[in-house]
């Protein structure tokens, strides 16, 4: 027995959708690290010729990225998990209070999933019994541990994720040559997001084409349309 279970969470861990939340928060955290402070600093190289002014403007928006982020991720996670709250107490209310109708609407879920309607009814029975509310939970309301929202979580994954991403463009305004700073900016971030594309694609298990072209692509439009901004309001300073 100790065999069956210890195979079993060897192959639910072979799959990728226990890395959904911290992936989808990672990934989001290192691309718009990558993009928003490779825009800021595209945008502020393309005004001025500084790189102290360059290099301030790009820290800043870098920390005030990573802590938007991590801000960010954690209040709407944690709505999503009021939510979640707020679903299973009221659960636990209709179980009290009319527990045969609940019975009957998970055995209708089974139904519609396949099972004849007396062995639908027999499951149900039968889960109700081991743990009512925990299978109402999974089966009617749909939250289970994998799915379930993890604020912490996910704002300490995006936050962190911002910030090694942020990073990259950072020390190209930091060492590269002015003159050509727009266009350094522009291919390493480019770069930076293609690695991105290709471990999100390795650890999410989907295909690595996609998620680059998907990547870059909106990665060039945001960076051009910066750039067009910083462009438009060339400033001298100094």
């Amino acid at each position: 027995m100790p065999e069956k279970i210890e195979s079993l969470e060897s192959h639910l861990n072979s799959h990728y959708i226990n890395r959904s939340n911290w992936l989808r928060a990672a990934v989001l955290g290192a691309n718009d690290g990558i993009l928003s402070t490779a825009s800021i600093a595209i945008g502020v190289a393309a005004a001025s010729d500084i790189r102290e002014t360059l290099i301030l403007a790009t820290l800043a928006g870098l920390i005030a990225g990573a802590l938007s982020m991590a801000a960010g991720e954690y209040v709407s996670v944690s709505s999503q998990t009021d939510v979640e709250k707020a679903d299973i107490e009221r659960e636990k209310q209709e179980l009290n209070e009319m527990p045969e109708i609940e019975l009957q609407r998970l055995a209708e879920i089974y139904e519609k999933r396949g099972l004849k309607k007396e062995t639908a009814l027999t499951v149900a029975k039968e889960l109700t019994e081991h743990d009512a509310l925990a299978t109402h939970i999974r089966d009617e309301l749909g939250i289970n541990e994998i799915t379930k929202a993890k604020p912490i979580q996910a704002a300490f994954a995006s936050g962190a994720a911002f910030t090694v991403g942020g990073l990259l463009p950072f020390l190209v305004t930091v060492f590269l040559p002015l003159n050509t700073m727009e266009y350094s900016l522009y291919g390493f971030a480019i770069f930076f997001l293609i690695i991105l594309g290709t471990l999100a694609a390795k650890t999410g298990g989907f295909s690595i084409g996609k998620a680059i072209i998907r990547i870059t692509f909106w990665g060039t439009v945001a960076m051009g349309l910066t750039a067009l901004v910083g462009y438009l309001f060339t400033v001298n300073v100094g």
